[in-house]
Parts: C-alpha cells; structure tokens; sequence
C-alpha cells in the first residue's frame, strides 16, 4: 500500500466531526473482473490517535465518473477518492475496528455537479472550515510534528472553497495568535496546542457517535 505523503510525513485529513484520518491506498485502480463497468481500488483508512482502529475500504468507481476525470493516476484523482471517504464516515457509513471487513464504497456522479464541471462534497461556513483547520494543525502536529501545509487542494475541495480563501482564513488564526502562518505553512502557536483537551474530547463524541450508529444497526 501506499500512504498519502507516505511515512514519516504522513498526512492527516479530519472529517467535519472532528475525526483524525490518514489513507493507504493500493494505486493503481482497476478494471473490475465480475463483469460490471466500474473501477476498484483498496484502501485503508486509520483512525489516528486510537488504538489500531482502522476502516478496510473498496472504492468502487461507476463508468460516469471514468468519463469525466482526466485520468485515473493518484495526482489527478486522490483528492477526491480521500473526500469522497471523509463524506462517509462524516455520514458515519463506515466502521472502524481493529480487524475490519473490506467494505464496498461507491465512488458515483453524485459527488460531481455536471454544470459547474466539478466535485462537490458540501458548502462549509468559514466558522466551520476555520475549525477544520485549527483541528488538521493540532492533529498534524501532534502525531506527525512538523509545519502544516495548508495548500493541499483536496482541503479546500472538501469544503467546497479555493485554496486562496482557506489561506485567507489561516491569516485570521495567524492573527489571533493560534498558529504562525508562512507561505501556507502553518506552525502551531501555544494557545492552540494548549486547548488539546477540545480536540481530543470532539474526536472521542464523534467516535462514540459512530459506534452508537453501527451498534444500533447490528441490533
């Protein structure tokens, strides 16, 4: 498998609830052998800062999204693929445990708005995407280290914005004194890092709100 930013800078991605993620993915997608028309690729998505639990994941990829990217090499089509499963387990369709079920993941045009030619994954409020924010830093920095690049596309896709306005809402953390911010590299100030307690107790309601879902569902 291949991580995304692979290894020792391994990117974490947090879900709207608050959730810390981190992708593996068996590049490159493949033609299904059953007979149907659709694209599969395996991933594996952790839920960081637990005890190896984790979510085993088909993404199964429908003949109408295939018409319309480019192509499917991981630089054209990862973003998507890592939002697409964020939306689900924000939606709390999947699972995690320590000895997961490959689970199916439909990959559909629901995700891509034929209009405007591109991915839609939900509008977020700027009060919302500057908590996205603060979380992916403390949660970066905590289990990675390092500054946090704040330019990758695939956070300002996932909540429906540009690049330059998530910027332009790091710039007003920056200023209030949360993180330090250089040439989209943010650093995590004190007062941030200071506030673990959050951070850690929105990720704990998240996951005890998804295996409440999960645990009604087995009956």
């Amino acid at each position: 498998m291949s991580e995304v930013n692979g290894g020792k800078g391994k990117t974490i991605y947090v879900t709207l609830t608050g959730l810390p993620l981190s992708f593996e993915f068996e590049w490159p997608f493949r033609k299904s052998t059953s007979g149907a028309d659709f694209w599969v690729l395996h991933a594996d998505i952790r839920l960081e800062g637990s005890e190896g639990l984790h979510a085993p994941v088909a993404v199964n990829l429908s003949a109408t999204v295939r018409e319309v990217v480019p192509s499917l090499e991981p630089n054209e089509i990862a973003a998507p693929v890592i939002n697409a499963l964020r939306k689900e387990v924000d939606k709390r369709q999947l699972e995690f445990a320590k000895s997961g079920k490959l689970v199916p993941v439909h990959f559909s045009s629901r995700h891509w708005d034929f209009n405007r030619n591109q991915w839609v994954f939900g509008k977020a409020a700027d009060e919302t995407i500057a908590e996205m924010i603060e979380r992916k830093i403390y949660w970066q920095t905590k289990l990675a280290g390092g500054d946090v690049w704040l330019g990758d596309p695939a956070e300002a896709q996932y909540v429906q914005t540009t690049t330059d306005h998530v910027a332009e809402i790091a710039n007003g953390l920056a200023g209030r004194g949360r993180i330090k911010l250089e040439r989209r590299y943010a650093t995590a100030l004190e007062p941030l890092m200071g506030e673990a307690e959050k951070f850690e107790a929105a990720r704990r309601a998240a996951v005890k709100a998804l295996e409440k879902k999960h645990a009604f569902e087995r009956g």
